[in-house]
């Protein structure tokens, strides 16, 4: 049994106005689908979604399932000395560097800067990692770019999207400061 203190996690509501606001988007293109183009158009659009759904949830799960266990396995000390609050530019680089060489999809991302927000990592490392897997991937540049540009283009790319990562994280933390010292929050 761990003797350290249970994380301190924002509460989350299931239902909140980004998933308001997606249902009432999926409701209405519905009805337009449903009255433009018949219900056969419909319901294909449906099973379509509904098997996309099933084959893409086992993944969902295990991202998630991963993200937990890094959250667990991880050493919040470690955590918060390399990408935690008072990383500095270090965490930055250091958030860089994983978010560079990380290999996945969103499906799998996500989950895993959620878990390193709830170990303690700073909003600003988690935006770099994130950017950073976006525009510095190993595997996006040598699966799609590389083919489809020549290395050219890839090198060139990426040369200019390397401070991206650093800027965006660096943003990010001075937003989320100001926004904790205009609110008067001591927690982050």
């Amino acid at each position: 049994m761990s003797t350290e203190a249970p994380l301190k996690r924002r509460p989350r509501k299931p239902f909140d106005w980004s998933t308001i606001f997606i249902a009432v988007v999926v409701i209405g293109s519905a009805i337009f689908v449903y009255r433009r183009d018949g219900q056969a158009r419909f319901l294909e659009i449906l099973f379509s979604d509904v098997h996309l759904f099933i084959d893409i949830l086992p993944k969902v799960l295990a991202a998630c399932l991963i993200a937990a266990f890094v959250a667990v396995l991880m050493p919040r000390e470690v955590v918060l000395r390399w990408v935690g609050e008072e990383s500095g530019l270090m965490g930055l680089v250091v958030a860089t560097i994983a978010g560079a060489i990380c290999p996945g999809g969103p499906i799998t991302i996500f989950p895993i800067a959620s878990a390193f927000i709830a170990i303690g990592a700073d909003v600003g490392a988690t935006v770099a990692f994130v950017t950073s897997w976006t525009l510095l991937g190993y595997a996006r540049m040598l699966v799609w770019e590389l083919p489809f540009f020549g290395p050219d283009f890839v090198i060139w790319r990426g040369i200019v999207a390397i401070p991206l990562p650093f800027v965006a994280g660096f943003i990010a933390r001075l937003a989320a400061n100001a926004f904790d010292a205009r609110l008067g929050n001591d927690n982050k």
